[in-house]
């Protein structure tokens, strides 16, 4: 039998109508071709297809078409960002000291990008830390601030927690200041509203799999006006007007699009849902006595719950739990044994940061699953303490 997927923050399954429209252009009777092929109509309609899903990703982020560019997913969409950025302003002055603002519970996407600038770019990073709750403020951001800093780059939700940072706050102290401001949306995107003028960022981070579309592939928004200056990462045909090469996926594109119309008009229904759901479950697991929520209380998205179980080993925990899939932290991650960083830098203890589960609700869980959930967690953490 499957076990109950309560894991939606690491992947969410495709969409049915999202997978309907994939569909419809992968064989000769679709629309299958290649949309730099300009000499047929094969490439026109593959090519209609592609700036279809364009601006129905704009449309959902506020952004002009002209702004998105395509990727293979949010790692390369922050890769491309921070990378970009960097080596574009290296291009005009090689000995320029370039300054990065980030924090110490960001995706391993963007930790280990910029660890990699401050190694072989000789760039300066400073990793904020989160309060006990989970949160990087705006006054930290502020604090940071310096003359040479070119670049804050901040997720506007936590993968992990769950916690939502007050991005429009930043970007409006960042208005006077010459840094770019970079947003990682990848778990924000069908959970809260994300509107790119509104918050004032320069580049932002999309992925396809976290909205109910499909995995490899995604999105880097990049303003226009004024316009940012990236270094591309992968050269060839010029594609995505010069700043990431390769032949464009039109299924998957396809798919993002659609999947981010769905978002469009049932984010706000999905989100109501979703929360009293993950109410009900948090509800239910306080009944246990020594379960600690992690991450703000009310500053987080409907899909997120983070607890911790004293008394319990937090490997075993996740193990007996065979029929209920969840997560001990970021997907990313869960080759290490090492208790979460992201709970570590809250101040969790080593013992509660290791038995820290992730719940991650979606569109398709239900209030059967989750009782389901509440008896069979209920029944682990007491058989395990006793």
């Amino acid at each position: 039998m499957k076990s109950l997927y309560l894991d939606y923050a690491a992947t969410t399954p495709v969409d049915p109508r999202v997978a309907q429209v994939m569909a419809s252009c992968l064989t000769l009777e679709g629309t299958f071709g290649n949309p730099a092929s300009r000499s047929h109509r094969y490439g026109w309609q593959a090519e209609q297809v592609v700036e279809n899903a364009r601006r129905q990703l704009a449309d959902l982020l506020a952004a002009d078409p002209r702004e998105i560019v395509w990727t293979s997913g949010a790692t390369e969409s922050n890769n491309l960002a921070l990378k970009g950025v960097v080596e574009a302003l290296r291009e005009q002055d090689a000995n320029k000291p370039l300054h990065i603002i980030t924090s110490a519970i960001e995706h391993k996407a963007v930790l280990d990008v910029c660890a990699w600038l401050q190694t072989q770019q000789q760039v300066e990073v400073t990793y904020l830390t989160p309060d006990a709750d989970g949160l990087i403020q705006p006054q930290q951001v502020s604090a940071a601030l310096r003359d040479d800093t070119c670049l804050v780059s901040l997720m506007a939700v936590n993968n992990e927690l769950g916690t939502v940072t007050d991005i429009a706050a930043i970007g409006a102290l960042l208005k006077d200041h010459p840094a770019y401001l970079h947003v990682d949306a990848a778990q924000a995107l069908g959970k809260v509203a994300v509107n790119v003028k509104d918050w004032q960022v320069d580049l932002l981070s999309v992925s396809a799999h976290k909205l109910y579309g499909p995995k490899g592939v995604g999105a880097l928004y990049v303003k226009r006006e004024p316009q940012v200056m990236l270094a591309a990462q992968i050269h060839g045909g010029g594609h995505e007007r010069g700043m990431r090469s390769g032949t464009l996926a039109t299924h998957q594109l396809a798919g993002l699009g659609e999947a981010a119309r769905l978002v469009q008009e049932e984010q706000a229904a999905d989100e109501a849902r979703i929360r009293q759901l993950r109410d009900q479950l948090w509800d239910g697991l306080q009944a246990l006595g020594g379960v600690y929520l992690n991450g703000h209380a009310q500053l987080r998205s409907a899909n997120h719950l983070n607890v911790s179980f004293d008394g319990v080993d937090g490997e075993i925990l996740l193990a007996s739990l065979a029929k209920v899939a969840v997560s001990s932290g970021s997907a990313c991650n869960s080759a290490t044994v090492a208790p979460s960083y992201v709970l570590k830098a809250i101040g969790r203890s080593d013992a509660l940061a290791h038995a820290g589960l992730r719940f991650s609700l979606g569109r398709f869980t239900t209030a059967e699953e989750i009782a389901f959930a509440l008896t069979e967690v209920t029944r682990v953490v007491q058989m395990l303490r006793s």
